[in-house]
């Protein structure tokens, strides 16, 4: 054997023992805590989500064109649009009927047809109105059907359309042009020449049917804060309902507590001495009521919450899935998020929970505040929710997801990053016991949920929407308020309808109250109600007749009328409501889900009001009602500018229908008073501005669901509560090592706007 031969054996030798040696002390290791292991797929059908997906921008355009070229008439762009124009107002889903999505989902059945809901002004008309069209199949249209009187029971008038962006801008030229008759008085009471005045909108518009006449408020704008802190004390009445731009005109004005018949008059009375003014200065950047620029240098950076080994959620296309969690997502131009086919452990437990409305309704001393009772739906939930910022609104490492919608438009526009999802370490146990008697253990587990969060930005509030699903199969909805307060000019007894927080700053009163559909399905779609509470009952003590005892007792009833289960708002409800199934769980009892509710809402518009019926769901905390295909809505995008002939009135929706063993679906309004407050300056904070409502197993499971989680843990004193194979919680040192590598910084939601 040469010399050679002899090198190469002993260079295969020393690697085979080098190999060897790795393997050995490698024998036994788990993975690194780094590595990135790809989440739980639950068992669900590919594509199936898809059918409830919001309209892609391709879809939009298709839609677009296809109209364009199959009505006969002339479409100008909305963005461009006059009031005596035809034009495509918005396009959205047309959400599948359940029956006909059930037979697609669980029986086989065909796919339902793609299709869109367009919406249409039609101002160049002999009779304008507004027309709603479903459009389909999607992706290549073919064909489409006129569904507004079937779906409202007639034509819907025109004066009941949104107003849109260009309408505002006319508004705005025309309030411009007529601040020009005063040059003396702005000068004196604002030193402006009115150009760097700014206007707000007030909602409804007028008093009854027809009219299309509205307040507008004016404030100082200074650039980078919130004018909503700065109003001047004048406010100006637009009546713009006719058809013909040049038509319009200011009917009336109001200054500090007087009104005039136009701003010439304003002038004249000031000029003759006879107008009280208010002179104000022109706000300063550095002084404004409203920044929000810091005022102390940053300081060392907040805890960050990361995953060591990658997300435990995943999203595909329209998609969650999350430890036994699947859901389908979208978000209604109009009326925001919406979830539909959400299940638990491959059950379905609700089949669509949906925002529905949000009003705002103020009180003041001003016109412009006494008349305010916006309907959020009306002007955009979920098209103004805008991109979320990386790290503040929703956490760093979250899955951030573009929304595309069509409004006011003939092409589409993105909201990038406008949705999140994450998983949340609450710090809180979600269950845990420590035993001290008999025998020696600790069991727990941490209250980690998947949140999916979007914030609308509303004028000058900004609204939280948060989706969150717990480990136990409970889903928690709630919101929280926070942006600017909306405010009117001090004078008289403005006190009487708010707090001082600047100057000559009222932060007027207003209550919140917001709408939520909940289709939840129980072990199937037949549910019924059943009510639980306590009572005492008074008894001989058994084994001392001559006592007695005090004993709480279970009270337990089922509704069978829709009357029985309307709620009102803020009076007494029983401490337990569940939808109930026909089957048993293990124990004997309905499987079911309770509906708990954590709110505290204004007082409801009184119901003698001539614009309640528009409202008419904030009569009650909880209404139950019989499903139907026909009332897929508590309101309409139409109600807020003739909430006197309400479109959709939700109380027609209950007419005292069985409602045992039935399709149920529960309608929840939440809300809260907010009285502003000096420290809503700059902006009212999220502390204590959280309502929402849960929705728990109640008897649906055996035992707690939670207990299959493999974040439990479990030891005892028998065990080394250090080692890692008895305790998982001391194998989490080496995962702080694995902190992600973040991806830069970028911001691009003031590019759409």
């Amino acid at each position: 054997m040469n010399m050679k031969t002899v090198l190469i054996l002993l260079g295969l030798a020393l690697a085979t023992i080098f190999a060897l040696v790795c393997v050995l002390l490698t024998r036994g290791r788990s993975p690194s805590p780094c590595q990135q292991l790809p989440p739980e797929q639950e068992d669900t059908e590919d594509g199936q989500s898809l059918v409830f997906a919001d309209l892609s921008p391709e879809e939009m355009s298709q839609v677009v064109r296809y109209l364009q070229g199959s009505l006969g008439v002339p479409l100008v762009d909305a963005s461009r649009a006059k009031p005596s124009d035809n034009c495509i107002a918005s396009l959205d889903l047309q959400v599948p009927a359940k029956a006909e999505a059930l037979r697609f989902l669980d029986g086989g059945g065909a796919r339902p047809p793609r299709e869109a809901l367009a919406v249409l002004y039609f101002g160049k008309q002999p009779e304008p109105n507004i027309t709603e069209y479903v459009v389909g199949p999607l992706p290549v249209p073919a064909y489409h059907r006129d569904v507004t009187v079937p779906k409202y029971g007639g034509k819907v008038p025109y004066h009941r359309r949104p107003v849109t962006g260009k309408e505002y801008a006319d508004i705005n030229a025309l309030i411009q042009r007529e601040l020009k008759k005063a040059p003396r008085f702005l000068s004196a009471c604002c030193e402006s020449d009115g150009t760097d005045l700014v206007t707000l909108t007030t909602a409804p518009r007028g008093f009854k049917s027809g009219d299309r006449t509205t307040w507008f408020v004016l404030f100082h704008n200074v650039a980078g804060t919130g004018y909503y802190l700065s109003p001047v004390g004048l406010e100006v009445l637009v009546d713009h309902g006719d058809l013909h731009v040049p038509r319009w005109q200011l009917s009336q004005v109001f200054y500090n507590g007087r009104y005039f018949a136009s701003t010439g008059d304003l002038e004249r009375e000031f000029v003759a001495g006879a107008l009280d003014v208010v002179r104000l200065k022109q706000p300063r950047a550095d002084e404004v009521l409203g920044s929000l620029k810091p005022r102390s240098p940053p300081g060392s950076p907040a805890p960050l919450q990361f995953e060591p080994q990658g997300p435990r959620y995943s999203v595909r296309d329209n998609l969650i899935t999350f430890q036994g969690w699947s859901m389908a997502f979208g978000i209604n131009p109009n009326s925001g998020p919406r979830f539909f086919d959400i299940r638990y452990r491959g059950e379905r437990i609700i089949y669509e929970l949906s925002l529905q409305e949000a009003i705002a309704l103020y009180g003041s001393n001003c016109p412009g505040g006494m008349s305010t009772r916006y309907l959020d739906g009306s002007f955009g939930m979920g098209r103004f929710a805008y991109e979320l910022v990386r790290g503040l609104d929703c956490p760093y490492t979250a899955t951030y997801v573009d929304r595309h919608y069509l409004a006011e438009a003939d092409t589409p526009k993105t909201n990038q990053n406008s949705l999140c999802i994450f998983e949340h370490d609450s710090a809180l146990p979600l269950r845990r016991h420590f035993s001290d008697s008999q025998s020696f253990y600790y069991g727990g587990l941490r209250r980690n949920t998947l949140v999916i969060r979007s914030i609308s930005t509303l004028i000058n509030y900004d609204y939280i929407w948060d989706f969150v699903f717990h480990g136990n199969g409970a889903v928690e909805v709630r919101v929280h308020a926070t942006g600017y307060i909306s405010s009117s000019f001090l004078h008289g007894r403005g006190t009487d309808y708010g707090n001082r927080v600047g100057p000559h700053t009222l932060g007027t009163m207003h209550v919140h109250h917001m709408h939520y559909k909940v289709d939840l399905d129980v072990d199937g779609q037949l549910n019924s109600l059943e009510s639980q509470d306590m009572e005492y009952e008074f008894v001989k003590d058994p084994w001392s007749e001559q006592s007695t005892i005090e004993r709480p007792r279970l009270r337990r009833k089922r509704l069978q009328k829709e009357d029985e289960a309307t709620f009102p708002l803020n009076a007494p409800m029983p401490r337990y409501l569940s939808f109930t199934s026909p089957n048993p769980n293990k124990w004997g009892h309905p499987r079911s889900y309770r509906i708990q509710i954590i709110s505290f809402a204004g007082k409801h518009l009184p119901t003698n009001s001539s614009m309640e019926r528009s409202v008419s769901w904030g009569r009650y905390q909880l209404a139950v009602t019989k499903r139907k295909e026909e009332e897929p809505t508590s309101s309409s995008v139409y109600n807020q500018n003739d909430p006197w002939t309400p479109t959709v009135a939700f109380a027609d929706f209950i007419n005292n229908e069985t409602i045992t063993n039935e399709d149920l679906v529960a309608w929840i309004t939440v809300g809260f008073l907010h009285v502003p407050h000096a420290e809503d300056v700059p902006n009212t904070v999220t502390v204590g501005n959280s309502v929402g409502f849960f929705l728990r197993p109640y008897n649906y499971f055996d035992e707690d669901a939670s207990v299959e989680s493999p974040d439990s843990v479990y030891f005892s004193s028998e065990q080394d509560a250090g080692a890692c194979g008895d305790n998982p919680l001391a194998c989490l040192s080496p995962a702080a090592a694995c902190a992600p590598h973040l991806p830069p910084f970028h911001f691009g939601g003031f590019l759409n706007l």
